[in-house]
Protein backbone atom coordinates (compact mmCIF):
# COMPACT_ATOMS: atom_id res chain seq x y z
CA UNK A 1 0.00 0.00 0.00
CA UNK A 2 1.64 3.39 -1.30
CA UNK A 3 0.20 6.25 0.78
CA UNK A 4 -1.78 8.64 -1.96
CA UNK A 5 -0.41 11.87 -0.47
CA UNK A 6 1.56 12.84 2.73
CA UNK A 7 1.92 15.92 4.65
CA UNK A 8 4.73 16.80 6.72
CA UNK A 9 3.85 19.20 9.63
CA UNK A 10 7.29 21.35 10.15
CA UNK A 11 9.77 22.12 7.50
CA UNK A 12 12.41 22.19 9.79
CA UNK A 13 15.70 19.93 10.29
CA UNK A 14 14.29 17.12 10.94
CA UNK A 15 11.23 17.59 8.36
CA UNK A 16 13.33 18.76 5.40
CA UNK A 17 15.74 15.49 5.14
CA UNK A 18 12.52 13.38 5.68
CA UNK A 19 11.08 15.27 2.51
CA UNK A 20 14.41 14.58 0.91
CA UNK A 21 14.47 10.71 1.56
CA UNK A 22 10.75 9.97 0.50
CA UNK A 23 11.53 12.05 -2.70
CA UNK A 24 14.53 9.61 -3.44
CA UNK A 25 12.69 6.96 -3.03
CA UNK A 26 11.40 7.41 -6.78
CA UNK A 27 7.66 6.74 -5.68
CA UNK A 28 6.16 10.26 -4.54
CA UNK A 29 7.14 13.29 -6.36
CA UNK A 30 5.99 16.92 -5.51
CA UNK A 31 2.85 16.46 -6.28
CA UNK A 32 2.21 14.00 -3.25
CA UNK A 33 4.05 15.45 -0.81
CA UNK A 34 3.45 19.15 1.27
CA UNK A 35 5.42 20.62 3.46
CA UNK A 36 3.48 22.81 5.91
CA UNK A 37 5.68 25.64 7.64
CA UNK A 38 4.44 28.60 9.58
CA UNK A 39 8.19 30.78 9.57
CA UNK A 40 8.07 32.44 6.38
CA UNK A 41 12.43 32.82 5.69
CA UNK A 42 11.78 28.94 5.80
CA UNK A 43 8.85 28.67 3.79
CA UNK A 44 10.74 30.44 0.88
CA UNK A 45 14.19 28.09 1.55
CA UNK A 46 12.35 25.15 1.52
CA UNK A 47 10.70 26.23 -1.75
CA UNK A 48 14.32 27.06 -3.67
CA UNK A 49 14.80 23.49 -2.71
CA UNK A 50 11.91 22.66 -4.54
CA UNK A 51 9.59 21.46 -2.58
CA UNK A 52 6.13 21.90 -2.65
CA UNK A 53 4.96 23.93 0.82
CA UNK A 54 2.33 25.91 2.56
CA UNK A 55 1.81 27.92 5.52
CA UNK A 56 -1.75 26.37 5.98
CA UNK A 57 -2.44 23.20 8.08
CA UNK A 58 -6.07 23.05 7.00
CA UNK A 59 -5.02 22.85 3.51
CA UNK A 60 -1.85 20.54 4.15
CA UNK A 61 -4.28 17.82 6.16
CA UNK A 62 -7.27 17.94 3.29
CA UNK A 63 -5.09 17.20 0.60
CA UNK A 64 -3.50 14.35 2.38
CA UNK A 65 -3.48 10.43 3.63
CA UNK A 66 -0.50 10.51 5.89
CA UNK A 67 0.25 13.51 8.19
CA UNK A 68 3.94 13.11 9.46
CA UNK A 69 3.88 16.06 12.73
CA UNK A 70 7.93 17.00 12.86
CA UNK A 71 8.25 20.12 15.21
CA UNK A 72 9.54 20.62 18.49
CA UNK A 73 8.41 19.77 21.77
CA UNK A 74 7.55 23.17 22.81
CA UNK A 75 5.13 23.50 19.54
CA UNK A 76 3.19 20.22 19.61
CA UNK A 77 0.05 21.01 22.15
CA UNK A 78 -1.04 24.04 19.94
CA UNK A 79 -0.26 21.82 17.06
CA UNK A 80 -3.20 19.22 18.10
CA UNK A 81 -5.54 21.53 19.40
CA UNK A 82 -5.87 22.75 15.78
CA UNK A 83 -5.59 19.58 14.40
CA UNK A 84 -8.15 18.12 16.46
CA UNK A 85 -10.75 19.34 14.42
CA UNK A 86 -8.97 18.28 11.15
CA UNK A 87 -8.34 14.94 10.95
CA UNK A 88 -10.58 12.42 10.44
CA UNK A 89 -10.85 8.79 11.48
CA UNK A 90 -12.15 7.35 8.19
CA UNK A 91 -8.98 9.61 6.40
CA UNK A 92 -6.36 9.97 7.73
CA UNK A 93 -2.90 8.60 9.63
CA UNK A 94 -1.25 10.13 11.84
CA UNK A 95 2.80 9.81 12.75
CA UNK A 96 5.07 12.37 14.56
CA UNK A 97 8.48 12.54 15.71
CA UNK A 98 8.07 14.54 18.62
CA UNK A 99 10.15 13.95 21.46
CA UNK A 100 8.48 13.42 24.91
CA UNK A 101 4.86 13.11 23.31
CA UNK A 102 3.40 9.92 24.49
CA UNK A 103 0.74 7.78 22.02
CA UNK A 104 -2.11 8.66 24.17
CA UNK A 105 -1.47 12.29 24.55
CA UNK A 106 -2.03 12.86 20.85
CA UNK A 107 -4.72 9.82 20.83
CA UNK A 108 -6.70 12.29 23.98
CA UNK A 109 -6.58 14.89 21.12
CA UNK A 110 -7.00 13.52 18.22
CA UNK A 111 -8.93 10.86 18.46
CA UNK A 112 -9.05 7.00 18.20
CA UNK A 113 -7.10 6.47 14.83
CA UNK A 114 -3.88 5.28 13.54
CA UNK A 115 -1.42 6.60 14.90
CA UNK A 116 2.65 5.85 14.84
CA UNK A 117 5.57 7.59 17.15
CA UNK A 118 8.82 7.57 14.66
CA UNK A 119 12.08 8.49 15.89
CA UNK A 120 14.18 8.64 12.82
CA UNK A 121 17.82 10.76 12.76
CA UNK A 122 18.94 13.02 10.22
CA UNK A 123 20.99 10.58 8.05
CA UNK A 124 16.70 9.89 6.51
CA UNK A 125 17.80 12.54 4.14
CA UNK A 126 20.12 9.58 2.36
CA UNK A 127 18.04 6.88 3.17
CA UNK A 128 20.29 5.62 6.00
CA UNK A 129 18.27 6.74 9.50
CA UNK A 130 17.65 4.31 12.04
CA UNK A 131 13.86 4.40 12.10
CA UNK A 132 12.11 3.54 15.60
CA UNK A 133 8.35 2.74 15.48
CA UNK A 134 5.48 2.27 18.31
CA UNK A 135 1.99 2.20 17.01
CA UNK A 136 -1.61 1.68 18.15
CA UNK A 137 -4.80 2.04 16.23
CA UNK A 138 -3.61 0.80 13.63
CA UNK A 139 -4.25 -2.65 11.39
CA UNK A 140 -2.17 -5.02 9.61
CA UNK A 141 -2.50 -3.31 6.62
CA UNK A 142 -1.55 0.09 7.66
CA UNK A 143 1.51 -1.28 10.06
CA UNK A 144 3.10 -3.02 6.85
CA UNK A 145 2.79 -0.09 4.60
CA UNK A 146 4.15 1.95 7.31
CA UNK A 147 7.19 -0.28 8.27
CA UNK A 148 7.58 -0.73 4.09
CA UNK A 149 7.63 2.78 3.63
CA UNK A 150 10.16 3.00 6.07
CA UNK A 151 12.77 0.34 5.49
CA UNK A 152 12.96 2.44 2.21
CA UNK A 153 14.56 4.69 4.30
CA UNK A 154 17.33 2.64 5.91
CA UNK A 155 17.10 0.28 8.74
CA UNK A 156 13.75 0.25 10.94
CA UNK A 157 12.42 -1.48 13.84
CA UNK A 158 9.09 -1.74 15.83
CA UNK A 159 9.32 -1.24 19.55
CA UNK A 160 7.59 -1.19 22.43
CA UNK A 161 6.60 2.36 23.44
CA UNK A 162 8.39 2.81 26.55
CA UNK A 163 11.75 2.19 24.83
CA UNK A 164 11.57 5.17 22.67
CA UNK A 165 12.98 7.66 24.84
CA UNK A 166 15.86 5.42 24.55
CA UNK A 167 15.76 4.41 21.16
CA UNK A 168 15.63 8.63 20.46
CA UNK A 169 18.68 8.87 22.82
CA UNK A 170 20.89 5.85 21.24
CA UNK A 171 19.59 6.48 17.47
CA UNK A 172 18.67 10.06 17.26
CA UNK A 173 21.21 11.81 19.34
CA UNK A 174 23.24 9.42 18.81
CA UNK A 175 24.37 10.33 15.24
CA UNK A 176 25.37 13.82 16.99
CA UNK A 177 27.80 11.24 18.85
CA UNK A 178 29.32 9.64 16.13
CA UNK A 179 29.85 12.75 14.43
CA UNK A 180 32.01 14.32 17.70
CA UNK A 181 33.75 10.57 17.44
CA UNK A 182 34.63 12.05 13.95
CA UNK A 183 35.33 15.06 14.18
CA UNK A 184 38.07 14.50 17.10
CA UNK A 185 39.73 11.60 15.28
CA UNK A 186 39.30 13.88 12.14
CA UNK A 187 41.73 16.40 14.17
CA UNK A 188 43.97 14.12 15.39
CA UNK A 189 44.54 13.17 11.63
CA UNK A 190 45.47 16.39 11.15
CA UNK A 191 47.82 16.77 14.40
CA UNK A 192 49.76 13.34 12.37
CA UNK A 193 50.27 14.79 9.42
CA UNK A 194 47.11 15.08 7.04
CA UNK A 195 45.47 17.60 5.59
CA UNK A 196 42.02 18.17 7.36
CA UNK A 197 39.92 17.14 4.26
CA UNK A 198 41.82 13.71 3.63
CA UNK A 199 41.60 13.35 7.37
CA UNK A 200 38.42 13.69 7.61
CA UNK A 201 37.91 11.10 4.30
CA UNK A 202 39.91 8.64 5.72
CA UNK A 203 38.04 9.05 9.08
CA UNK A 204 34.42 9.05 7.53
CA UNK A 205 35.27 6.06 5.65
CA UNK A 206 36.76 4.55 7.98
CA UNK A 207 33.62 4.39 10.44
CA UNK A 208 31.29 3.61 7.20
CA UNK A 209 33.19 0.71 7.18
CA UNK A 210 33.17 0.04 10.87
CA UNK A 211 29.37 -0.04 11.12
CA UNK A 212 29.25 -1.83 8.05
CA UNK A 213 31.54 -4.76 9.58
CA UNK A 214 28.89 -5.03 12.57
CA UNK A 215 25.71 -4.68 10.06
CA UNK A 216 26.53 -6.99 7.59
CA UNK A 217 28.38 -9.46 10.32
CA UNK A 218 26.28 -9.12 13.38
CA UNK A 219 29.51 -9.73 15.24
CA UNK A 220 30.10 -8.33 18.28
CA UNK A 221 32.36 -5.12 18.12
CA UNK A 222 34.81 -6.27 20.22
CA UNK A 223 35.27 -9.36 17.84
CA UNK A 224 36.08 -7.14 14.64
CA UNK A 225 38.64 -5.10 17.46
CA UNK A 226 39.99 -8.35 18.47
CA UNK A 227 40.81 -9.09 14.26
CA UNK A 228 43.31 -6.00 14.59
CA UNK A 229 44.46 -5.65 17.80
CA UNK A 230 47.91 -7.57 18.04
CA UNK A 231 50.39 -8.72 21.44
CA UNK A 232 52.15 -5.33 22.16
CA UNK A 233 51.21 -3.55 19.20
CA UNK A 234 49.66 0.35 18.38
CA UNK A 235 46.13 -1.05 18.18
CA UNK A 236 45.64 -1.98 21.86
CA UNK A 237 48.26 0.37 23.08
CA UNK A 238 46.27 3.43 21.49
CA UNK A 239 42.84 1.75 22.95
CA UNK A 240 44.14 1.20 26.27
CA UNK A 241 45.36 4.55 26.76
CA UNK A 242 41.63 6.03 25.54
CA UNK A 243 39.99 3.90 27.75
CA UNK A 244 42.29 5.36 30.67
CA UNK A 245 41.39 8.31 29.66
CA UNK A 246 37.64 7.94 30.04
CA UNK A 247 36.27 7.16 26.38
CA UNK A 248 33.60 4.40 27.20
CA UNK A 249 32.71 5.35 30.34
CA UNK A 250 32.08 9.15 29.01
CA UNK A 251 30.03 8.29 25.89
CA UNK A 252 28.05 6.05 28.51
CA UNK A 253 27.73 8.96 30.61
CA UNK A 254 26.63 10.94 27.90
CA UNK A 255 23.98 8.30 26.63
CA UNK A 256 22.49 8.28 30.37
CA UNK A 257 22.52 12.40 30.93
CA UNK A 258 20.52 12.86 26.97
CA UNK A 259 17.86 9.89 28.55
CA UNK A 260 17.76 11.72 31.87
CA UNK A 261 16.82 14.78 30.50
CA UNK A 262 14.24 13.30 28.16
CA UNK A 263 12.54 11.22 30.79
CA UNK A 264 12.51 14.28 32.94
CA UNK A 265 10.82 16.31 29.78
CA UNK A 266 8.36 13.49 29.40
CA UNK A 267 7.63 13.56 33.17
CA UNK A 268 6.71 17.22 33.09
CA UNK A 269 4.39 16.83 29.76
CA UNK A 270 2.44 14.15 31.48
CA UNK A 271 2.37 15.97 34.63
Amino acid sequence: MKFKKIAIIGGGNLGASLTKGLLKIGDYNNENIIISEIRERRRQHLKEMGFQVTDNNKTAVNEAELIIIAVKPQQAKTLLNELKGLVKKSKHIIAYTVSGLPISDVEKKLGVLPIFRLMPNTAIEIRESMTCISHKNADKKVIESMISLFEKLGKTIVIIEDLMAAATVLGACGIAYALRYMRAASQGGIEIGFSAEVSQLITAQTLKGAAKLIIDSGNHPEREIDKVTTPQGITISGLNEMEHQGFSSALIKGLITSYNKLEKLETNNNG
